[in-house]
């Protein structure tokens, strides 16, 4: 658990330095700029709930083969 919630704040860390670079830099207009951000941020917000969903999906199915009764 501490391992991915580590991982998740690279993540974000790490998106939000490129993107302070990538206005730095960018020859593009702002407004430009803002809107190609927007979507990035928002693609990259998707992935991170498909990952956790599937992730949920995986620990749910986990636990209900821990509860099965055995034998």
């Amino acid at each position: 658990m501490r391992r991915m919630f580590g991982f998740l704040i690279g993540i974000v860390v790490g998106s939000l330095v490129g993107s302070t670079v990538a206005l730095l830099l960018a020859p593009e207009s702002g407004e430009q700029l803002r809107g190609e951000i927007r979507a990035r941020g928002e693609g990259f917000m998707s992935e991170v709930r498909n990952a956790a969903d599937s992730r949920r999906i995986e620990l749910q199915n986990r636990l209900e083969n821990l509860r099965a009764p055995r034998g």
